[in-house]
């Protein structure tokens, strides 16, 4: 598993020592905003990311408790993956970085008239993501405690 090396005490080194890889923000990306929640869907992402690196990736981010996993209930042998509280906090970074690339790269997929449409409901989005993440969670905690 890749190793998180601390370079120093400031808070934006120990960001980029978690999120500093393309990979973990694509993944994050597509656990928040894609509802994407197994391991097959990650692979069929268009980045393409190596099996290797997307086991390292999941497994570093549950040990840093910004993902959890619990069996499938329809197949015990796929793994569910969704955003524990610590995940959920990202929601708006990665929602940020979504505008700001979607502003900036000439190239994106999104046109300016749905940028502009999706930064007027920005706040809305947020919160429409964050609470469909803590709904999830919440009813996954919730299902743990029935199953103990």
């Amino acid at each position: 598993m890749r190793r998180l090396d601390k370079r120093s005490t400031c808070p934006i080194s120990y960001s980029l020592d978690l999120f500093g890889d393309k990979w973990v923000l694509l993944i994050l990306r597509d656990i928040a905003l894609a509802k994407k929640h197994f391991y097959k869907d990650f692979l069929e992402a268009d980045e393409k990311i190596a099996t290797n690196v997307l086991s390292d990736r999941l497994k570093m981010l549950e040990q840093q408790q910004i993902i959890k996993s619990r069996p499938y209930e329809k197949n015990k042998t796929m793994k569910f993956y969704f955003l524990t509280e610590k995940g959920i906090e990202l929601i708006p970074i990665i929602i940020e970085l979504w505008v700001w690339g979607a502003k900036h790269d000439v190239n994106s997929a999104i046109s300016q008239v749905e940028l502009q449409e999706r930064l007027l409901n920005k706040s809305q989005n947020i919160d429409f993501y964050v609470e469909q993440a803590k709904t999830l969670l919440s009813s996954l905690e919730g299902n743990s405690a029935n199953h103990s």
